[in-house]
């Protein structure tokens, strides 16, 4: 889609202002019932759109993402646009900086529509927390569009934002991606900067790409995944991964680990099924491996993420920045008074739940050993890429749910990232894109994960894969925006 867009803008068959006024009158025309969005910028997107056309007018050469309409994820910081995590404490939140990703992409003169919906700081799986309310999928809005990314897979899915920007802590990425029948790369630990990402979980959290297809989402991620010295644990990417995008895979050897299928659906598990005999026809060797402590992922990421985010959240007070309460007999009673009004229901069960793994007592029964077997799973990990490339696994174990149900059965909740978690726990790389449509026509994401910075061999793989079966599920189920209706 974004080199389709490229083509039309550089031959002048459409120009950046009428693009992004098509996308701006989609949002118009569809947003009311997908709720994908919790802020639109119409006149900064417009006033965007005029810099590319002034170029093209030129004729002066421009970069695949120029004139491109997209979204952020709203923990994306943007300077002087609201970032609220859609939470009420930072309800009317202006940062006074920009987010190093998007330093990036308005330096190649990207077009931001608006600020996309989520689970309250990105603590959720259905963007149901959200104190905006959720994002619907595209596909039935009568179902969870997924977390905690959910608004940027749902403007994506549904065509009213070109690709857009999540983060994934715990599978805040490829979860809604699978959900939504949308691409969504969870890169390296580190290989994208952190800086101006509002954190949740500090050795968890990473930015990634949402698309349509694997070929766009390595355009994206080329353009972000550049070292930054504001963030002590950026790297930048390895090499530029769209040149690899149509390398060879026979020969590959896929990893299948028993593991990850303990708690699928059955009818998630037969088109995985299929995914893999699609990877057997194009000469891909499939190995059996074992990773024995996954089995315990779950219960270590929500400890460790638990923690983090009770530290990251402390600095919300009520004094430095934020909501304050209306009324109160100390700074104690103001703190907590803020605190119990501001944050939600779900964010303030994991700042418990975090502050009593770090508590005196605790810290040793919990923490630090939840810490050490984050170890164990890291090291099984090095381990199974000694006897294979990549490892194939659902990307969540059922399709979209029902609104609302999660609500009914909070297990849910925290099910729906048992095959994503282990991926953020050793900070390695994972791809989530289509590999069919259930029954009920809701999208069924496969994933693939590859040892450190394999970013490369994972789109391409993908890229593959959509060609291979024609399975890239960007429907038109809404009324968005696509290159062929221009």
């Amino acid at each position: 889609m974004i080199l389709e867009f490229n083509r039309l803008l550089k031959e002048k068959k459409i120009s950046s202002k009428e693009l992004t006024k098509k996308y701006l009158n989609a949002i118009k025309n569809v947003d009311d019932e997908l709720n994908s969005y919790v802020t639109v910028e119409e006149e900064f997107a417009l006033n965007s759109a005029d810099v590319v056309d002034e170029k093209i007018k030129n004729n002066e050469e421009i970069s695949p993402l120029e004139g491109i309409p997209f979204t952020l994820k709203d923990n994306i910081s943007t300077k002087g646009i609201k970032t609220t995590c859609c939470s009420k404490i930072l309800e009317n939140y202006l940062p006074i900086y920009d987010a190093f990703v998007w330093e990036r992409l308005k330096e190649n003169n990207a077009i931001l529509l608006g600020k996309a919906n989520m689970d309250e700081f990105a603590m959720g799986s259905t963007c149901e927390t959200s104190y905006f309310k959720g994002a619907k999928n595209p596909h039935n809005t009568k179902c969870v569009a997924g977390g905690s990314s959910g608004g940027v897979t749902a403007a994506v899915g549904a065509g009213i934002a070109a690709y857009g920007l999540g983060s994934d802590t715990g599978g805040s990425i490829r979860q809604p991606s699978s959900f939504c029948g949308v691409v969504g790369l969870k890169p390296t630990y580190g290989a994208v900067s952190r800086f101006g990402l509002i954190a949740f979980a500090s050795s968890l959290d990473q930015v990634g790409p949402i698309a349509t297809s694997a070929q766009d989402a390595a355009l994206v991620y080329d353009e972000i995944a550049l070292k930054d010295n504001k963030d002590t644990t950026s790297t930048g990417l390895k090499e530029k991964t769209f040149p690899h995008l149509n390398d060879e895979i026979s020969g590959v050897k896929i990893g299948i680990a028993k593991e990850f299928f303990s708690y699928v659906d059955e009818e998630v598990k037969a088109k995985v099924d299929e995914a893999i005999k699609t990877y057997e026809k194009l000469g891909a060797k499939i190995v059996e491996i074992s990773l024995p402590s996954l089995d315990f992922s779950l219960v270590v990421y929500y400890i460790i993420a638990s923690a983090e985010a009770s530290s990251n959240l402390g600095r919300y007070d009520g004094i430095r920045y934020g909501i304050r309460a209306n009324s109160y007999g100390s700074i104690h009673e103001m703190i907590c008074k803020t605190r119990s009004e501001g944050f939600g229901r779900e964010v303030k069960r994991r700042i418990l739940l975090g502050t009593y793994v770090l508590s005196s007592g605790f810290y040793d029964a919990y923490y630090k050993k939840a810490n050490l077997v984050r170890g164990k799973i890291m090291r099984e990990f090095k381990d199974a890429f000694k006897s294979c490339d990549v490892i194939l696994t659902p990307t969540s174990p059922t399709t979209a749910f029902e609104a609302g149900y999660s609500k009914k059965d909070p297990v849910l909740n925290y099910m729906a990232d048992i095959c994503t978690v282990p991926v953020n726990i050793a900070g390695i790389p994972a791809i989530s894109f289509p590999c069919g449509i259930s029954g009920s026509n809701l999208p069924i994401g496969v994933q693939l994960i590859g040892p450190h910075f394999s970013e490369a061999k994972l789109l391409n793989m993908a890229n593959i894969f959509e060609k291979e079966t024609n399975r890239c599920y960007f429907k038109k189920v809404l009324k968005g925006v696509y290159p062929d209706e221009i």
